[in-house]
């Protein structure tokens, strides 16, 4: 039979047993534990009766403090409401200068403007609105209807080649598919439409190609191009003088672009966005654009 005896170090009792020699103590669980586990208990019975804690079949206790999650996720809603009131009316009200000179609004239209860009423009202009192959760039001044808000805002709202009764609409005719060019017209005038972005393509060209070209252009792009070839917004007729395509500046994508032509397509969005939220995207993309902050 195990014998108890007191440890001479600690002066704790031993529980009687002993392994290999080794004694294991009788050591009192130390008093700070039953304090913290007597404040735990109180704490409970004090939660228990405070708030809402026990199920009661369909129901459950309420507490003497009837707090309720819903409710105060619901006065939280109530609270960002009001809070988000105070700037809805005031980009409502004011024009797109006033906005953009107020710091405090602009804020808001970054921070909205980001969220409202990710969740409907992301897929086709991409996370950093620089577009892609077929669709453009959004972070350049380089327009095909114009790149003010207001511009901006009517794009959004009708849309481009789309169902929208008002929407903006253009194309570009499939000029050698269609044979309004032969093949030699359309290559001469792809180079000196490459030239027009690129100065070492107008030094490397033959003369006479070029002048060629400049022909062709003369004769069938100017009336939507423009006869400076920088475009025309009331027609979505893009620049050809920058270094900005929407499908591509090298010999062989223009090639495509004349012969096939091109229709771009953008969805009305007044259907699917208010117009607080199309007015916040324009004000965010004209902001988008270099100098502009």
């Amino acid at each position: 039979m195990a014998v108890e005896e007191r440890d001479p170090h600690t002066g704790y009792m031993t529980t009687g047993h002993d392994w290999n020699g080794i004694k294991e103590l009788n050591t009192p669980v130390p008093r700070p534990v039953y304090f913290f586990l007597i404040v735990t208990a109180l704490f409970s019975v004090v939660y228990w009766v405070l708030m809402p804690a026990w199920p009661l079949g369909v129901t459950y206790t309420k507490g003497l403090l009837g707090i309720d999650q819903r409710n105060v996720v619901a006065d939280s809603l109530k609270q960002a409401a009001l809070e988000r009131g105070v700037w809805t009316k005031r980009i409502e009200a004011g024009g797109f200068k006033e906005i953009q000179a107020d710091p405090k609004l602009m804020e808001v239209v970054r921070q909205t403007g980001r969220t409202l860009f990710g969740d409907n423009c992301a897929a086709c202009h991409g996370l950093n609105a620089q577009g892609g192959h077929g669709f453009p760039n959004l972070t350049t001044a380089s327009w095909l209807w114009g790149g003010d808000p207001e511009s901006i805002a009517e794009t959004i709202r009708v849309g481009i080649n789309s169902a929208h009764l008002q929407t903006r609409s253009s194309q570009m005719m499939a000029f050698g598919r269609d044979q309004l060019l032969k093949k030699d017209e359309v290559d001469n005038v792809v180079i000196y439409v490459r030239s027009l972005s690129d100065p070492a393509v107008a030094k490397q060209a033959p003369a006479a190609r070029m002048d060629a070209g400049k022909a062709v252009f003369a004769a069938n792009c100017v009336a939507c191009h423009g006869d400076d070839a920088k475009g025309k917004a009331d027609l979505g007729a893009p620049d050809l003088t920058d270094r900005f395509w929407i499908y591509g500046g090298d010999a062989e994508s223009i090639a495509n672009t004349v012969w096939g032509g091109r229709q771009g397509q953008m969805p009305s969005w007044e259907g699917r966005l208010p117009p607080l939220d199309r007015k916040i995207l324009a004000v965010y993309l004209f902001d988008l654009r270099p100098g502009e902050r």
